[in-house]
């Protein structure tokens, strides 16, 4: 399997996740050509979401890929899985805790 279909699945594998999890959440056309969106998948509103199915991942080059892509009003972040794990997803810490300090205030009663 090339390295392109692998990331159509793990793009899909990725997609239906969210789906589970009760989003409605898609696969995009890539490379902001017929979107306009460079995210690989879109349903997280204010979300940019770069997605990684593979074995050994550079992390830093895909926050820098998601960085880049991403419009300021998202927030960047890599959902990444080898074989046989479970899907995590990573972000910058500044954007964490600033969804914590949101959440945190919805909280306070």
């Amino acid at each position: 399997m090339n390295s392109k279909q692998k990331g159509k699945r793990g793009e899909l594998e990725w997609a239906s996740y969210c789906r589970g999890q009760g989003y409605d959440c898609r696969r995009t056309a890539q490379y902001c050509g017929n979107t306009g969106d460079a995210s690989d998948v879109v349903g997280l509103p204010g979300i940019h979401q770069e997605v990684k199915r593979v074995e050994r991942l550079d992390l830093e080059a895909a926050m820098a890929q998601a960085k880049h892509d991403a419009p300021p009003w998202e927030y960047p972040i890599v959902a990444h899985r080898r074989s046989r794990c479970e899907w995590l997803v990573t972000m910058r810490a500044e954007d964490w805790f600033s969804l914590y300090r949101e959440w945190e205030a919805s909280h306070d009663n």
